[in-house]
Protein backbone atom coordinates (compact mmCIF):
# COMPACT_ATOMS: atom_id res chain seq x y z
CA UNK A 1 0.00 0.00 0.00
CA UNK A 2 0.95 3.34 -0.71
CA UNK A 3 0.78 6.47 1.78
CA UNK A 4 0.84 6.66 5.03
CA UNK A 5 -1.88 5.98 7.67
CA UNK A 6 -1.42 5.97 11.68
CA UNK A 7 -2.57 7.49 14.46
CA UNK A 8 -0.94 10.98 14.14
CA UNK A 9 -1.99 12.04 17.52
CA UNK A 10 -0.33 8.99 19.10
CA UNK A 11 2.76 9.23 17.19
CA UNK A 12 3.33 12.78 17.75
CA UNK A 13 2.82 12.51 21.75
CA UNK A 14 4.80 9.16 21.51
CA UNK A 15 7.96 11.03 19.91
CA UNK A 16 10.59 12.56 22.35
CA UNK A 17 12.68 13.57 19.05
CA UNK A 18 13.07 17.38 18.63
CA UNK A 19 12.70 16.16 14.74
CA UNK A 20 11.89 12.99 13.41
CA UNK A 21 11.25 13.14 9.17
CA UNK A 22 8.00 10.50 9.25
CA UNK A 23 6.66 10.35 5.64
CA UNK A 24 7.78 11.92 2.70
CA UNK A 25 5.80 12.34 -0.56
CA UNK A 26 6.45 13.95 -3.70
CA UNK A 27 4.25 17.12 -3.25
CA UNK A 28 4.92 17.16 1.28
CA UNK A 29 6.45 15.51 4.08
CA UNK A 30 5.28 14.61 7.90
CA UNK A 31 7.10 15.38 10.71
CA UNK A 32 6.65 14.85 14.53
CA UNK A 33 8.32 17.11 16.73
CA UNK A 34 9.10 17.61 20.52
CA UNK A 35 10.20 20.99 21.79
CA UNK A 36 11.76 21.15 25.20
CA UNK A 37 10.30 23.44 28.02
CA UNK A 38 11.53 27.04 27.12
CA UNK A 39 12.52 25.43 23.74
CA UNK A 40 11.83 27.14 20.38
CA UNK A 41 12.24 26.01 16.54
CA UNK A 42 14.51 28.83 15.88
CA UNK A 43 13.07 31.88 13.78
CA UNK A 44 13.32 30.62 10.29
CA UNK A 45 11.35 31.71 6.56
CA UNK A 46 10.92 28.87 4.43
CA UNK A 47 10.23 29.07 0.00
CA UNK A 48 7.32 26.68 0.93
CA UNK A 49 4.21 26.11 3.23
CA UNK A 50 4.59 24.49 6.77
CA UNK A 51 1.54 23.35 8.55
CA UNK A 52 1.42 22.25 12.68
CA UNK A 53 -0.67 20.87 14.81
CA UNK A 54 -0.15 20.91 18.17
CA UNK A 55 -1.35 17.61 20.28
CA UNK A 56 0.45 18.21 23.50
CA UNK A 57 1.81 21.41 25.67
CA UNK A 58 1.64 25.14 25.66
CA UNK A 59 3.60 27.61 23.45
CA UNK A 60 3.40 30.38 21.09
CA UNK A 61 3.73 30.47 17.42
CA UNK A 62 5.06 33.93 15.93
CA UNK A 63 4.20 34.62 12.84
CA UNK A 64 5.99 38.19 11.22
CA UNK A 65 6.11 39.16 14.75
CA UNK A 66 2.90 38.71 15.89
CA UNK A 67 2.75 36.13 19.27
CA UNK A 68 -0.13 33.73 19.44
CA UNK A 69 -0.87 31.69 22.20
CA UNK A 70 -0.85 27.71 21.30
CA UNK A 71 -2.17 24.99 22.78
CA UNK A 72 -3.26 21.34 21.98
CA UNK A 73 -5.90 21.22 19.88
CA UNK A 74 -4.08 24.22 17.49
CA UNK A 75 -3.39 24.23 13.92
CA UNK A 76 -1.09 27.17 12.50
CA UNK A 77 -0.71 27.71 8.88
CA UNK A 78 2.53 29.55 7.90
CA UNK A 79 2.58 30.25 3.98
CA UNK A 80 5.97 30.72 2.42
CA UNK A 81 7.55 34.00 3.22
CA UNK A 82 6.08 34.12 6.75
CA UNK A 83 9.15 34.51 9.05
CA UNK A 84 8.07 32.14 11.88
CA UNK A 85 9.02 30.56 15.00
CA UNK A 86 7.34 28.23 17.58
CA UNK A 87 8.02 28.18 21.27
CA UNK A 88 7.88 25.77 23.71
CA UNK A 89 6.50 28.21 26.60
CA UNK A 90 5.17 25.68 29.09
CA UNK A 91 6.33 23.00 31.85
CA UNK A 92 5.94 19.78 29.49
CA UNK A 93 7.35 19.05 26.53
CA UNK A 94 5.51 20.76 23.61
CA UNK A 95 4.67 17.88 20.72
CA UNK A 96 3.24 18.68 17.24
CA UNK A 97 3.35 17.42 13.74
CA UNK A 98 4.26 19.70 10.45
CA UNK A 99 3.51 19.10 7.12
CA UNK A 100 5.62 20.73 4.87
CA UNK A 101 4.62 21.94 0.93
CA UNK A 102 7.23 20.30 -0.61
CA UNK A 103 9.25 18.84 1.13
CA UNK A 104 12.13 20.14 3.43
CA UNK A 105 14.08 17.44 4.74
CA UNK A 106 15.92 14.47 3.96
CA UNK A 107 13.65 11.20 4.07
CA UNK A 108 13.88 9.20 7.02
CA UNK A 109 16.24 12.36 9.13
CA UNK A 110 16.08 12.13 12.96
CA UNK A 111 17.39 14.96 15.08
CA UNK A 112 17.12 13.86 18.51
CA UNK A 113 18.28 17.75 20.10
CA UNK A 114 17.71 21.08 18.74
CA UNK A 115 21.72 20.96 18.56
CA UNK A 116 21.72 18.29 16.30
CA UNK A 117 19.34 19.56 13.91
CA UNK A 118 21.27 23.39 13.56
CA UNK A 119 24.66 21.26 13.01
CA UNK A 120 23.00 19.07 10.61
CA UNK A 121 22.55 21.06 7.03
CA UNK A 122 20.67 18.59 5.30
CA UNK A 123 17.85 19.05 2.92
CA UNK A 124 15.30 17.42 0.89
CA UNK A 125 17.08 15.28 -1.36
CA UNK A 126 14.85 14.13 -4.35
CA UNK A 127 14.39 10.51 -2.45
CA UNK A 128 10.83 10.32 -1.37
CA UNK A 129 9.81 6.87 1.53
CA UNK A 130 7.94 5.02 -1.37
Amino acid sequence: MKGYLQDIEGVAVENDNFRRVVYTAKHCQLVVMALKPKEDIGMEVHQLDQFFRVEQGTGEAVLDGVHTAIRAGFAVLVPAGTKHNIINSGSEPLKLYTLYSPPNHRDGVVHQTRADAQTDKEHFDGKTTE
